[in-house]
């Protein structure tokens, strides 16, 4: 018999924080963040968007097919970047099941050559939200450890 625990049923909303360091400065990450190039490595063979502009703007929206594997097609995910600064974006974005997934990169300064990275993402999913949150929560930590071997290189 399958059990739903009543937090999963009401479906609350979530927030994942993942954060990992880089040795590489916080505004550098911060522009490579921005360049699809760099969003596909990361992403890795997780997923991946076939068609992605160069450059986007605060208000700007895009929507394109998620893959899954880079092969099996997903949904229609719809991101619209809200702002970007020298050492974060955030963006409010949506698609399948998920309602609500408001992500920010933040690139905060540790040093000279050198930043604290995190990914925040906002969550609401329904009653998928505690399995979107754990799959945000395995994704992150993929990215940030991309995020590593880029900043080494860079380094």
């Amino acid at each position: 018999m399958l059990t739903i625990s009543r937090f999963m049923v009401k479906g609350a909303p979530t927030t994942v924080r993942v954060s990992t360091d880089l040795s590489i400065p916080a505004e550098l990450a911060c522009r490579l963040a921005q360049k699809p190039a760099v969003f596909r490595h990361v992403v890795w063979p997780i997923f991946g968007v076939r068609h992605m502009p160069e450059s986007l703007r605060p208000g700007e929206e895009l929507s394109a097919r998620i893959y899954w594997l880079l092969v099996l097609p997903g949904w229609i995910h719809t991101l619209r970047l809200v702002s970007v600064t020298p050492t974060e974006i955030y963006s409010n974005e949506r698609g399948g099941m998920v309602r609500k997934w408001n992500h920010r990169l933040t690139f905060d300064p540790t040093s000279e050559s050198s930043c604290r990275y995190t990914d925040e993402v906002d969550i609401e999913a329904g009653v998928f939200t505690s399995l979107v949150a754990a799959f945000a929560r395995v994704t992150y930590r993929w990215r940030q450890r991309r995020w590593r071997q880029i900043a080494e290189l860079l380094a």
